[in-house]
């Protein structure tokens, strides 16, 4: 089994690194501070724990056995003996491009990197370093240790051997992959941050309610969640950093930011991880706003 590197231990990495210890791989989980880490440990202790009830086909694994394969870690030089690095900090590019400088530099020359990104091109990112040709975007989706399929993207760089050692990967721990050309946004976020931003402006300019907005989406279209429920599960300030990023790359205004979501973000209602954004969430419960 490779070792597997997990960069930022927010929502999406401690989803990651749940999902390749419950398929038997040792992690490494870095942040940059204990208490994100001992979140990440006690979420991922309660995701196992509920698993037999929300994927019955799943793997059976104890808590134990799940986080007993994962090493919490600030060091970011505990990597170093790493197979594979998949990299999941905030959608900021002031942030990103410097970790994958130290990246680059601690890590095995034939480790790949993995960029879980919602936006930012991969081409970019890869020449922050030495190895382009063994970058590649695995965008997994939130919650990543539930959704079955995983959006690749190939940099003008990646190689076949890199494309082919990641789709190996994620076929071992049980992962459908789409493999698509790097494009800001790529295909899932190009679509879906219009159409959560355009759900926004609805709500902005006062024409329907939150709560309508999202049951048109779901009664109407079979969709599990609506526009604002989904915002709300992916962070208010990820789906703004994510408009900011399509919006610089394209220089287009379809992609501007709505004045709400700015205004939410400023005032830290981020939605469910804060426990309010377009709905309030009171332990684990939604009340529509």
């Amino acid at each position: 089994m490779d070792r597997i590197g997990v960069v930022g231990a927010g929502t999406m990495g401690r989803g990651v690194a749940q999902l390749f210890a419950e398929y038997g791989h040792e992690v490494v989980l870095v942040d940059v501070a204990d208490h994100i880490l001992d979140s990440a440990r006690s979420a991922i202790g309660t995701n196992v724990r509920l698993a037999p009830l929300i994927r019955p086909q799943a793997p059976r694994r104890s808590v134990e056995e799940v986080t007993g394969r994962i090493r919490f870690t600030t060091d970011l030089k505990q990597l170093r003996d790493t197979h594979y690095v998949i990299e999941n900090v905030t959608e900021d590019w002031r942030i990103k491009r410097p970790l994958y400088g130290e990246l680059d530099a601690l890590c095995p020359p034939g480790t790949p990197f993995g960029v879980n990104t919602s936006a930012i091109p991969i081409t970019r990112v890869a020449a922050a370093t030495g190895r382009a040709d063994r970058v590649i975007g695995t965008h997994f989706m939130n919650p990543a240790e539930l959704k079955p399929t995983v959006e690749l993207i190939r940099g003008h760089h990646t190689s076949d051997e890199t494309l082919v050692r990641t789709r190996a990967l994620l076929e071992g721990a049980g992962r459908r992959h789409v493999t698509v050309a790097d494009s800001a946004g790529f295909v899932t976020n190009r679509v879906l941050m219009l159409t959560l931003n355009e759900a926004i402006f609805l709500l902005h300019e006062g024409v329907s309610s939150a709560a309508d907005i999202d049951q048109l989406f779901r009664e109407c279209f079979g969709h599990a969640m609506g526009p604002l429920e989904t915002a709300d599960l992916i962070g208010l300030d990820t789906v703004l950093l994510s408009l900011q990023v399509l919006y610089d790359d394209f220089n287009d205004p379809k992609y501007r930011p709505c004045p709400l979501l700015r205004k939410l973000v400023d005032a830290g209602l981020h939605g469910r991880k804060t426990g309010q954004g377009f709905h309030s969430y009171e332990a684990g419960e939604q009340r529509h706003g």
